[in-house]
């Protein structure tokens, strides 16, 4: 990843030093993320996302270069899900469960934009991303998985088994609606998803199943993240004017 990063940032430093301004701002909204759990879908987690950016003014339907850092809730969830009761045989159904990961996040890439209206612009956008995780929810299930074992097939905050950084692109586009010349709207649609992986856990022999109550053993678990955002915010310039 960072054969790309490093020629990113050169390029972003080269054009605002060159340019007269940058844009700035800050940016938000929903996330609905989704994972897979070694072939086992599960629903999606519906959170929220907060970005700061920063990009360079661009020549007329060029590509300009950004950065942005945001803090991101990434995971999956488990809704209406049944479970055989250990007691009397029969079928329950389990309240929702979200597994979440508080990911903080660094993306780097280009934007290209073209006239809309008369005033606006359409955009899109291509990076690369780095996570670092900051903390998990997972922690809440363990107690609640020693005493139900038939629970055994959720993720558990093992240090080890949770992964500190990923990596992974952003891809999307969006609009631009002006209300002055300093300070805009910003409507954004992307999808994030991620090359490595958020979480590995190894086998686990000897589990009950909660549907056949035999026991089996579940193997090896591999968490990789995808989002789908939806972002509003507001854009502002910073103008440089030389005097002679």
């Amino acid at each position: 990843m960072q054969r790309f990063v490093l020629p990113i940032l050169l390029l972003f430093f080269l054009q605002t030093g060159q340019a007269q301004g940058y844009y700035f701002g800050l940016k938000g909204g929903l996330t609905v993320g989704t994972q897979q759990w070694q072939s086992l879908d599960r629903d999606p987690l519906f959170k929220y996302h907060g970005i700061a950016f920063i990009e360079s003014i661009a020549e007329e339907n060029a590509f300009g270069i950004f950065a942005q850092a945001g803090y991101h809730l990434k995971g999956s969830a488990i809704r209406n899900q049944l479970f055989r009761n250990q007691l009397n045989g029969g079928f329950f159904r389990a309240p929702a469960y979200e597994f979440i990961f508080r990911n903080a996040s660094l993306t780097l890439g280009a934007k290209q934009k073209f006239d809309f209206g008369r005033t606006g612009k359409w955009f899109y956008l291509i990076g690369v991303r780095g996570d670092y995780n900051l903390g998990t929810n997972l922690g809440e299930f363990r107690r609640f998985i020693e005493r139900n074992p038939a629970f055994a097939i959720f993720p558990i905050d093992e240090p080890e088994f949770i992964r500190d950084i990923t990596y992974g692109v952003t891809l999307g586009g969006g609009f631009e609606l002006p209300f002055t010349e300093f300070i805009g709207l910003v409507f954004e649609l992307t999808i994030n998803p991620d090359f490595s992986l958020q979480y590995v856990q190894p086998a686990i022999p000897n589990v009950q199943d909660p549907f056949t109550g035999t026991n089996r053993t579940i193997p090896e678990r591999q968490i990789r993240n995808l989002t789908l955002e939806l972002t509003v915010g507001f854009r502002f310039l910073r103008k440089v004017e030389y005097i002679d």
